[in-house]
C-alpha cells in the first residue's frame, strides 16, 4: 500500500512496483485521479486496487488495510508518502494549518503504522517506507511545521523499527532533497531564479525526478534491503553534505 498516490511521487512509486510484480494498493482522497491510475496499471498487466484514505482518519486507515487483505489476502509493504508542505513561516502559520500539518504528515505515519502492523505480524513480517524529507534532517526558515512534522517521522521510523525488529518487520526513512513534482513548482521551484539557486547548492547539479526517490524505496521494500531497519536514506543530489 502506498498513501498519496494518485499522483506525483506516490504515482512514480505505484507505477515503478507494479512493473517489479508487485501488487499495489493506491490509497489517496483523490479519488478520480486514483481510479485513474489504477485503470492504467491494471492495463499494462499489473494487480491494482484503488482505496480511498484520508491518512489523518482512523477509521479510513482500517477500511482501506481491510480491503486490501480482502483483496491480496496479506500485507507486507507500507509505504507512508502521503504529505503536504505549505511553506509558510513560523509568525504567519496559524494553529489549524500546524495541525493540519502535523495530522497528515505526523499522525497519517503512525496511523498507517498502527493498523498494519497486525497484518504483516500475519504475513510474517514486512517492510514500512516512511517518506520523510532532508527537512527533517536540518532546519528550514521557509516551513517550520513541515520541517517539524518530518523530524517526528524520522524519529517514529526509529522507534517502531527497535519496537518490530523480533517479528521481522522493519521501518526505515526516506529523505528527498529538492524534487521536481507539482508539489515544488507551486513552491519552491516556482521561478527561474529560485530553480538556479537550489541547482547551485546541490552537488550533483540538478533538481531531482520522482524516479530518484522511487527506486530507493523499492529498495528499502525488497529483500535485498533485508538487514536495514531503522535507517535514513537521503536522496538529494548531496545538498545536505554541506
Amino acid at each position: 500500500m502506498i498513501s498519496g498516490a494518485a499522483r506525483r511521487q506516490g504515482a512514480a512509486e505505484a507505477r515503478l512496483f507494479a512493473g517489479e510484480g508487485a501488487k499495489v494498493v493506491i490509497a489517496d482522497i483523490l479519488d478520480a485521479e486514483g481510479q485513474r491510475l489504477e485503470a492504467e496499471i491494471a492495463e499494462t498487466g499489473g494487480q491494482c486496487l484503488y482505496v480511498h484514505l484520508d491518512v489523518s482518519s482512523e477509521e479510513d486507515w482500517r477500511k482501506a488495510v481491510a480491503a486490501t487483505v480482502s483483496r491480496f489476502r496479506k500485507m507486507d509493504i507500507l509505504v507512508n508518502n502521503a504529505g503536504i508542505f505549505p511553506p509558510v513561516p513560523l509568525e504567519e502559520t496559524s494553529e489549524e494549518l500546524w495541525d493540519q500539518v502535523m495530522d497528515i504528515n505526523g499522525k497519517g505515519v503512525f496511523l498507517g503504522t498502527k493498523h498494519v502492523i497486525p497484518e504483516m505480524r500475519k504475513a510474517g513480517g514486512g517492510s514500512i517506507i516512511n517518506i520523510s524529507s532532508t527537512a527533517g534532517l536540518v532546519g528550514s526558515s521557509q516551513a517550520p511545521a513541515y520541517s517539524a512534522s518530518k523530524g517526528a517521522v524520522r524519529l517514529l521510523t526509529k522507534s517502531t523499527a527497535i519496537q518490530y525488529a523480533a517479528e521481522n518487520i522493519r521501518a526505515n526513512s526516506v529523505h528527498p532533497g529538492i524534487i521536481e513534482t507539482g508539489m515544488t513548482l507551486s513552491t519552491v521551484l516556482a521561478d527561474e531564479a529560485s530553480r538556479r539557486e537550489r541547482i547551485e547548492r546541490t552537488p550533483l547539479g540538478r533538481i531531482g525526478v520522482p524516479g530518484d526517490v522511487a527506486y530507493g524505496v523499492l529498495f528499502l521494500a525488497s529483500d535485498e534491503s533485508s538487514f536495514m531497519t531503522g535507517s535514513e536514506l537521503v536522496i538529494d543530489g548531496g545538498r545536505t553534505v554541506r
